[in-house]
């Protein structure tokens, strides 16, 4: 894949670091912002893969690490929800300015509860792509629930998620209690895609049943049957970026025109 290692600045002025799938030999279809899992990077393995099978496809795909994760700069532990949503925010203003503006926005667990809060601040996207994503992003909490009476207590704790220790302040939790996605999901004018599987024991099917509940037409439901929370199939990725590349296609003005 001719991938471009890019950085930019986040929303704290810290620099982050981003990874552009450009097509070779043609112009893209549309430019892709993709968001990553709570403590995940833009390597994580179903993120790669999706941009891979978008990439063959004709899109365009960015993904980058939010700050303080992967190779982006900041300290994790001063990040909230609030701040991923705005890192989405500029790093769709460094696409606009330096190629083009994302066309549709896919998040993936917390990233596709990121994405339905910051979709509303980026005009330019008309399609929204949520894959296992919680309906509320306290749903989080749960990753560190034994050390809440810590948190509350002392202001932060060292907690173990996904095998490696994060240092969660409370200003984490305080922020995602002050997050309701309801009226965000509502109001976004844009067209969803729910991707979630009836088997996922991370965040449970319920949430897309919340998430497709509170969004307006145009929505549109895929039953990720057998697959986990974090598409370790190879299968259930590409089958995930398949969908995306084809329902994508009713919403590309240029596109469209272009054939009548």
């Amino acid at each position: 894949m001719p991938q471009e290692r890019l950085s930019f600045t986040g929303a704290a002025g810290h620099e982050l670091a981003g990874r552009l799938d450009l097509p070779d030999d043609r112009e893209p279809r549309n430019y892709v912002l993709f968001a990553h899992c709570f403590t995940g990077s833009k390597d994580v393995l179903a993120g790669v893969r999706i941009a891979k099978a978008l990439w063959l496809r004709g899109f365009a795909v960015f993904r980058f690490d939010f700050t303080g994760l992967g190779d982006s700069e900041g300290d994790f532990a001063n990040t909230t929800f609030s701040t991923n949503v705005a890192d989405l925010v500029a790093a769709s203003a460094f696409l606009r300015d330096n190629y083009n503006a994302p066309r549709m926005l896919i998040g993936h667990s917390l990233g596709g509860a990121a994405v339905l809060a910051a979709a509303g601040n980026i005009p330019e996207a008309r399609a929204i792509c949520t894959i296992g994503a919680p309906a509320d992003p306290e749903h989080v909490a749960h990753h560190f629930s034994e050390a809440r009476g810590e948190i509350e207590a002392s202001g932060e704790a060292n907690v173990e998620i996904g095998g490696r220790p994060f240092k969660i302040k409370k200003s984490f939790i305080d922020d995602i209690e002050g997050h309701s996605l309801g009226e965000a999901i509502r109001d976004m004018q844009k067209a969803l895609l729910i991707f979630h599987s009836p088997i996922d024991d991370v965040v449970g099917i319920e949430n897309a049943a919340q998430i497709y509940g509170a969004a307006r037409h145009p929505k549109s439901f895929v039953c990720l049957d057998g697959a986990d929370h974090m598409l370790t199939s190879r299968a259930d990725a590409y089958y995930v970026a398949e969908v995306i590349s084809g329902w994508a296609h009713r919403y590309d003005n240029d596109r469209r025109q272009k054939e009548r």
